[in-house]
């Protein structure tokens, strides 16, 4: 019952805040770096998904597809820095959600050397649009809030994946998600 509380919660909490996730952000210091993610349903599906499905995996790919995705993250930042325009950021976004819920959803366990790279192109376009949204702040406050906030919804995807339990009932419920996932993505693909 409790568990059920909070996953309603969490998900009516999604739409409070993603009207302000490409907002301007006035002040984009360390706690607009902070927020981006976390505000947006696009990041906040798609990060909480790279967690979920790293949860799943084995050796280095628990921990290296986060990882990955942080630091490419970070480099399409960069890229974005140094006024270097990238195709499609929104619609590559919307696709990553796609995408990430289709492989929570499939349940299989892909190899690091297919998914590493197709997470980490995902994460160059997620930190293209961080980038964008910088306003007069300096990078490295901007940059440390969402690389934070990004590492906290790795996390808690990844944690959250221990209450899946590997029975029906709990493949059930992570086939779900991803294909909830993946709805969110098409949804926005199309708006």
């Amino acid at each position: 019952m409790l568990r059920s509380r909070v996953l309603i919660a969490a998900v009516l909490s999604l739409g409070a805040g993603s009207v302000f996730a490409h907002s301007g952000h006035a002040d984009a210091g360390f706690a607009s770096g902070l927020m981006h993610p976390v505000t947006g349903l696009d990041h906040l599906l798609a990060m909480l998904a790279v967690g979920l499905y790293a949860a799943g995996q084995r050796g280095a790919a628990r921990w290296g597809l986060p990882l990955g995705f942080v630091l490419a993250m970070l480099g399409g930042s960069l890229l974005g820095m140094a006024g270097i325009a990238l195709p499609a950021v929104e619609g590559t976004i919307a696709a990553s959600v796609i995408v990430l819920g289709l492989l929570l959803s499939s349940l299989t366990s892909l190899s690091l050397a297919f998914t590493l790279p197709l997470i980490t192109i995902f994460a160059v376009f997620h930190g293209h649009a961080h980038y964008a949204e910088i306003g007069d702040a300096g990078f490295m406050r901007y940059a440390g809030g969402f690389v934070l906030a990004t590492t906290a919804l790795h996390l808690a995807g990844f944690l959250s994946a221990r209450w899946f339990p590997e029975s029906r009932t709990g493949l059930a419920v992570k086939r779900t998600v991803g294909v909830v996932v993946s709805g969110a993505g098409v949804l926005m693909l199309g708006s």
